[in-house]
């Protein structure tokens, strides 16, 4: 009787025991949600928006350019290249080639030679004659005024058509998305994804549109002045109390 006794009970803790688990999956899963919910809560990304206008109340692109089609080339130009280098470039490129007849006619070894220090100048300057001869043929020689158009340019994606179309144009189309916003927007966990369009469609759900184009600015002046992808400076960040980052560094 004993021995019975023992093995009933010995049952009853197994199925105790086995009846517990989903109570820690459902803990799991709400306490997921909630983390989920707290990145993107619209008083915390307000608070994020407003300490990035009192850093940098004055952020704009950092491409040298005169017009909208010198910003084009230059974007596509900073394609895994420093905007400093670019505008290093820029000084004499476009005083030899100063609009899209010249560039869409250049000889393409020398338009390589130029633009080398860039890097990728064999694609590069295909991308650079084949959207000069777009502009030209397409839409009287004035870079387009809509995403929809723009990206029917070679060598133009999301990310170009949003620097251009913002920064030139002041057309709030969408969000910038380079490596510092992709970065940044990880860490201040804004959005949980490493592939730049589904970034951009997170972010534009979550970012005011008359915000769009200052805060892409902003993010990316961040990116290079204090949030570094390997070494950030988070104790000169002023957005440090509302970032819980695991690569923190204070």
């Amino acid at each position: 009787m004993a021995t019975k006794s023992k093995k009933k009970a010995s049952a009853r803790k197994k199925g105790g025991a086995a009846k517990s688990r989903p109570v820690k999956s459902r803990k799991k899963s709400s306490t997921a949600k909630r983390a989920n919910a707290a990145g993107t809560d619209p008083k915390r990304v307000a608070s994020i928006l407003a300490r990035l206008d009192e850093a940098y109340p004055n952020a704009t692109c950092e491409l040298k350019h005169e017009n909208p089609f010198q910003l084009l080339i230059s974007t596509i130009l900073s394609a895994q290249c420093t905007d400093v280098r670019v505008n290093q470039v820029a000084e004499t490129l476009y005083k030899k080639y100063p609009d899209a007849k010249a560039f869409a006619y250049a000889t393409p070894g020398e338009l390589e030679m130029e633009i080398r220090p860039t890097g990728f100048f064999r694609n590069k300057t295909k991308s650079i004659m084949g959207a000069s001869k777009a502009i030209l043929e397409k839409f009287g020689g004035q870079v387009p005024r809509t995403m929809e158009e723009i990206l029917t340019l070679p060598g133009v994606a999301r990310k170009t058509g949003n620097v251009v179309l913002g920064t030139a144009y002041g057309i709030a189309s969408g969000v910038v998305v380079d490596t510092h916003v992709l970065r940044l927007t990880n860490r201040l966990d804004l959005a949980r994804e490493e592939d730049p369009k589904k970034v951009e469609q997170n972010l534009m759900k979550i970012i005011p549109q008359e915000k769009w184009i200052q805060f892409s600015h902003q993010l990316i002046w961040h990116g290079r002045r204090v949030c570094h992808a390997r070494k950030p400076k988070c104790i000169e960040c002023n957005l440090e109390s509302l970032c819980y980052a695991k690569d923190k560094t204070v």
